[in-house]
């Protein structure tokens, strides 16, 4: 009687921590599953938002490439949103086994990621963008995604070059254009709801108070700067979560009779 009384004792807590792996796999769920669906209506909306919104999108290769890679995310999110919850409150093996092998895929491609990102660290460098800029960048080609990227990030950061305007020297942007000591993108406007140039003329014929000195290497990092700290913190909370996830669709999916 004793071993019975145990035995059912030791069957209803599992089933209570069944119950609550299963409730807190579904919250979790849903969260990301609204959190997905944010991404998509935001990408979505940008994409078919009737005002110039749109066009302004289409011309900047960051702002293109950001939208896509929003709504790549939104997508994923949204779908493995969708697996954990009907899988959880369902508790359906097939359900749970297509989400721990979705999370596991995914967990696999960041760390992979990450194991590149370390490997390949020294294409980061000062050295390797500037040869690339002087081997590459065109100044006015805007069927070139090279060129057109780098312009977009000069226009955005107000810089010129690698480390200065120097860095266009013996390059093939001087070959294309000889008559121009740097490119448009590099000089300097009224204000940056104004196209217009302060002197377009001046700048392109190398007058550094018309132009911006400031190379893109240190523009760039001194914007991120602040955000790289939380980007590896959110990367190993991510990573943290998505092990717990696996963890508690696994035993979910051992659990469901």
């Amino acid at each position: 009687m004793g071993l019975g009384e145990a035995s059912a004792r030791e069957t209803s807590m599992e089933g209570d921590c069944l119950s609550c792996i299963k409730y807190l796999m579904f919250v979790f769920n849903f969260l990301i599953f609204l959190g997905g669906s944010f991404l998509l209506g935001v990408g979505i909306w940008v994409l078919v938002d009737p005002t110039d919104f749109r066009e302004i999108v289409a011309t900047n290769p960051l702002l293109f490439t950001g939208v896509h890679i929003i709504l790549a995310m939104g997508g994923m999110l949204f779908l493995l949103g969708f697996l954990g919850c009907c899988g959880a409150i369902r508790e359906n093996k097939c359900l749970l086994l297509f989400f721990f092998m979705f999370i596991l895929i995914i967990f696999l491609a960041e760390l992979a990621a990450a194991i590149l990102a370390f490997i390949f660290r020294e294409h980061l460098t000062k050295e390797y963008f500037t040869k690339e800029l002087r081997k590459h960048y065109q100044g006015f080609n805007t069927t070139d995604v090279f060129t057109t990227t780098w312009n977009a990030i000069m226009n955005t950061f107000d810089c010129c070059g690698v480390n200065s305007p120097e860095d266009f020297e013996d390059s093939l942007f001087r070959v294309l254009n000889p008559s121009d000591i740097v490119p448009e993108a590099c000089c300097r406007r009224i204000s940056h709801l104004d196209v217009s140039f302060s002197n377009k003329d001046e700048c392109l014929a190398g007058n550094m108070l018309y132009r911006n000195n400031k190379g893109c290497y240190s523009s760039v990092v001194d914007y991120f700067e602040m955000y790289i700290y939380v980007a590896g913190a959110l990367a190993i909370v991510v990573l943290t979560i998505e092990l717990f996830a696996m963890v508690f669709a696994m035993c979910l999916f051992k659990g469901i009779q």
